[in-house]
């Protein structure tokens, strides 16, 4: 149970509680607690790439030899197939910042051990390196260039990784059903994995200076047997400004849910949903039924209106070309961003749930509400409990001025009217239409129960 000083430290309070001026809520709930958290916070959109040895064939990244779809040793040999030779990493970059996304993310390591820059550590027993640059016809780093051609674009380059190593020697887990052995009966052959694993975070941290380390696969070990205080020391040590996700056993600076949308947000200065495009991560020949632009924008909206960012995956072919479906869906993303910039970058989640019957963001200063007409709103939208005078509202991206008017005002009640904004009777987006409402300050809502209040 919260103090009332507590309390104060997170809003302030009028009438026994009825009232709530938004920004210090906002603060509390959001502020991050790094202040490198902020570009982050304020980019809303990101890239996920996943490139590997598993899109020579089409197969399921890693998974599908650890759930015994096919043999390790028939996976492993699709390395020989890796060319890269239709990749261009200007383009890539250029594709996504034509989407609006102002980071990527791109896995240099998957759970196979495979890396994709030129890493020259060898793993267990092996006698060279394992990576496209030392054993596929690509026979070369494909990440630097791509991070190049992202900060010229003045793009974040993140680096996806992979702790789990399924094919090195030294690494206790193998298959689904087996595993080499358990770390209590060979303690030293887990160090020398550790030591390994350490090595190519250290490699990637002098090679490729990530804004942004995208870890993955912490269940399968404790943050003490990870040594992830140490991974985090090493990576902030480089790199005082390198932001962390929260696949690192509880030593990450953001939530990272996967595919599913939260309902409740998360309790953390920032977080980001990470989503398919398709129902794969890695290009699959079968997987080409995307999701809708619709869909998109939709759970877009409903992410940026909670405060998160959408990572939105795709998966380039082993040449380096990207399909032309997850071409369109980015550019469709671009489309739409360009648009409604204003409603979607810098800006902080919107109003608490029952306020408004969609996602809403606020700007920095929370005196711009931005309403998300999901599900095709059109002739008139509603918002409850809202205390400020509307200075004015218009449908964003056209300039086109709107009415509004407060109804079921009692002159003599604390408790505000509902306000109608007319909104046009046909959607003027192939997507979503997003209104910009203009207050007189900051948002302030009244969260009481009517009557007399």
């Amino acid at each position: 149970m919260k103090s009332m000083k507590s309390i104060r430290n997170h809003f302030l309070i009028f009438s026994f509680s009825y009232f709530l001026i938004l920004p210090p809520l906002l603060a509390a709930a959001q502020q991050p607690t790094r202040p490198e958290l902020q570009w982050f916070q304020d980019a809303k959109l990101g890239i996920f790439i996943h490139w590997g040895i598993y899109s020579v064939n089409g197969v399921g990244e890693s998974w599908s030899f650890h759930n015994k779809a096919l043999p390790h040793a028939e996976y492993m040999k699709q390395i020989t197939g890796f060319t890269a030779s239709k990749y261009d990493p200007a383009a890539w970059a250029d594709l996504i910042r034509r989407s609006g996304a102002k980071y990527a993310v791109i896995t240099t390591k998957h759970h196979d051990g495979v890396a994709l820059y030129d890493t020259k550590l060898k793993p267990g027993k092996e006698r060279r390196p394992l990576s496209v640059v030392e054993r596929s016809p690509a026979k070369r780093d494909v990440i630097a260039p791509f991070f190049a051609e992202l900060r010229k674009r003045d793009l974040k380059c993140g680096a996806y990784f992979s702790l789990i190593d399924w094919s090195d020697a030294d690494y206790p887990g193998f298959l689904r059903d087996s595993s080499r052995y358990a770390i209590k009966d060979d303690p030293a052959r887990w160090q020398r994995f550790l030591r390994f694993n350490e090595g190519q975070i250290t490699e990637i941290a002098d090679q490729l200076r990530p804004d942004l380390w995208w870890f993955d696969g912490d269940w399968e070990h404790s943050a003490e047997e990870w040594e992830a205080p140490k991974i985090r020391a090493l990576i902030l040590d480089k790199d005082p400004k390198a932001i962390i996700n929260g696949r690192l056993q509880g030593f990450g600076d953001y939530a990272t849910p996967e595919q599913n949308i939260p309902v409740e947000t998360p309790k953390t200065p920032a977080w980001e949903l990470c989503m398919t495009i398709g129902s794969d991560w890695g290009w699959q020949p079968h997987d080409t039924l995307y999701k809708s632009m619709h869909d998109l924008i939709a759970i877009f909206a409903d992410v940026i209106g909670h405060g998160g960012n959408l990572l939105l995956d795709i998966g380039p072919k082993e040449d380096g070309s990207i399909p032309p479906g997850q071409v369109k869906v980015l550019e469709g993303f671009g489309q739409w961003t360009g648009k409604h910039a204003e409603a979607i970058y810098g800006t902080r989640a919107g109003l608490p749930n029952g306020h408004f019957f969609g996602p809403t963001t606020l700007s920095a200063d929370s005196t711009a509400l931005y309403l998300f007409l999901a599900n095709g709103m059109t002739g008139s939208v509603e918002i409850k409990g809202l205390d400020n005078q509307i200075l004015s509202a218009e449908l964003l991206g056209t300039g086109q001025a709107l009415q509004h008017r407060v109804v079921g005002k009692i002159g003599w009640s604390k408790v505000p009217g509902l306000v109608f904004i007319d909104v046009p009777a046909q959607p003027t987006d192939p997507w979503m239409d997003v209104v910009k409402v203009k207050l007189d300050g900051p948002v302030r809502l009244y969260r009481g129960e009517g009557g007399f209040n």
